[in-house]
């Protein structure tokens, strides 16, 4: 049975919203910077970056709708319970008040409020800024059954809107001819933007902002599993192409960009250049407006994401007590800058990405395999002993002889890739047992 046809257009809402909610300051610098360092490659490079920036945000996306888990705790305890709750808890603590959340202001105010002020007002102007940013995000928040109306008609519209003045206009008037690729974008283009797409860190995010999806869903009147399901597909793809388009605009930009600006040493310093070239002062009040409204919508998906899964987790504290909690901490730490976050959330971060991966194609291939708990434990544990070497090795480095050591042990793992093997090893040997054992575990 379909959904009715007077809810199309909500379910459209809900695509743009959950567009919305990935599309963070990450995603406008990412790709600019890829654009000037892929240059006459840059086509070939953002190929493999949409391959890992939005498509596998809408694997994960799908995942949870066509595993009919209730989140992603649901999913994870496919492996074990006790790693459902771990797995769960680390990953929406550190996607959001330890790290990304935080960061949405203070991303927003570097580009968007610091080209205005001497570095004197510095640390007042970013308490008071914080402030507001936080206050915003808690009044849409406390109320996650108005987000599609809130996000999806009206800030989604309003970034897009934004966004396409930036990127339309220097689509038409390009600063130049293409010019040649840099470093690992000459030689491999396309597995080059295939890893420079994991640092959107949307594939995490994906498991989290599914649960919104089909609870607003739900809100539609849908309640079946196949109807969810076809609700999360639809929605994710609506995202992911939103994402796909605007990616490959922003790319563009940045490759025509180095006639005119020159090598960049970050996307944000492209971006904030090229906006200054086409627009002058006016630019950059234009790219302030795209941050704060792409940082901003990211931030009450995350802090409503992680306030209603914790409330499901501990029920004796109310949602909106989270929502207090969870919005003053990320005003703390943005106020106490990113530097030691960083220092502590992008080892947990490499951890958790390889294990992310893993469970969303585990979902998919659940029913293949019968839901072998044996295939998920043999999977996820040979997963997580590269995971954690990429922890370590982002934490503390590797000593030269350890780094020959593992490189030769675990291929691709210098490229970032080193727990494909491993994983697909485990799947194997998960199987074999599935099958010495003679039934579903």
């Amino acid at each position: 049975m379909s959904a009715p046809e007077n809810q199309k257009p909500s379910l459209w809402a809900v695509g743009l919203m959950l567009f919305a909610l990935f599309f963070g300051a990450g995603n406008l610098i990412f790709p600019a910077f890829l654009g000037q360092q892929a240059g006459s490659n840059w086509l070939s490079a953002m190929s493999g970056f949409l391959l890992t920036g939005a498509g596998l945000p809408l694997l994960g996306v799908i995942a949870i709708g066509y595993s009919g888990s209730r989140d992603v705790q649901d999913l994870a305890s496919r492996v074990t319970p006790w790693y459902g709750v771990a797995f769960a808890a680390v990953l929406y603590l550190a996607i959001g008040p330890l790290f990304a959340t935080p960061r949405t202001a203070t991303v927003t105010f570097e580009i968007g409020v610091t080209p205005f002020i001497g570095p004197e007002h510095k640390t007042v102007a970013l308490a008071i800024f914080s402030a507001f940013f936080f206050g915003v995000t808690y009044w849409l928040s406390i109320s996650p059954g108005k987000l599609v109306d809130r996000i999806g008609k009206v800030l989604t519209p309003a970034l897009l809107a934004t966004i396409a003045v930036l990127v339309g206009y220097a689509a038409f008037n390009p600063m130049g001819e293409l010019q040649a690729a840099q470093g690992g974008f000459a030689d491999r283009p396309f597995v080059t933007g295939v890893l420079e797409g994991y640092q959107t860190m949307d594939a995490l995010a994906s498991l989290v902002f599914a649960i919104i999806v089909i609870d607003a869903a739900r809100a539609l009147g849908v309640r079946n599993r196949a109807q969810l399901l076809a609700t999360t597909t639809v929605a994710g793809a609506v995202a992911a192409a939103c994402l796909a388009v605007v990616y490959l605009l922003i790319g563009y930009m940045g490759a025509t960009s180095v006639a005119g600006l020159g090598l960049q040493e970050n996307g944000a310093a492209v971006l904030s250049k090229t906006a200054q070239h086409y627009f002058g002062m006016g630019g950059n009040v234009l790219l302030s407006a795209i941050v704060f409204l792409a940082c901003l919508s990211t931030a009450v998906g995350l802090i409503i994401s992680c306030s209603e899964y914790f409330n499901r987790l501990l029920p004796a504290i109310s949602y909106k007590t989270f929502v207090v909690i969870f919005t003053l901490v990320s005003m703390a730490f943005a106020n106490k800058g990113l530097s030691g976050i960083i220092s502590i959330s992008v080892p947990v971060l490499m951890l958790l990405y390889p294990l992310t991966v893993v469970i969303i194609l585990l979902a998919f291939l659940n029913n293949w395999f019968g839901g072998s708990r044996v295939v998920y434990v043999c999977t996820i544990f040979a997963t997580l002993v590269v995971g954690v070497l990429d922890a370590w090795k982002a934490a503390f480095s590797f000593a030269p002889e350890t780094a020959a050591l593992i490189n030769s042990i675990f291929p691709l793992y210098d490229i970032g890739m080193g727990w494909l093997l491993p994983a697909t090893a485990g799947f194997v040997l998960g199987l074999v047992l599935k099958t010495a054992i003679g039934k579903k575990d």
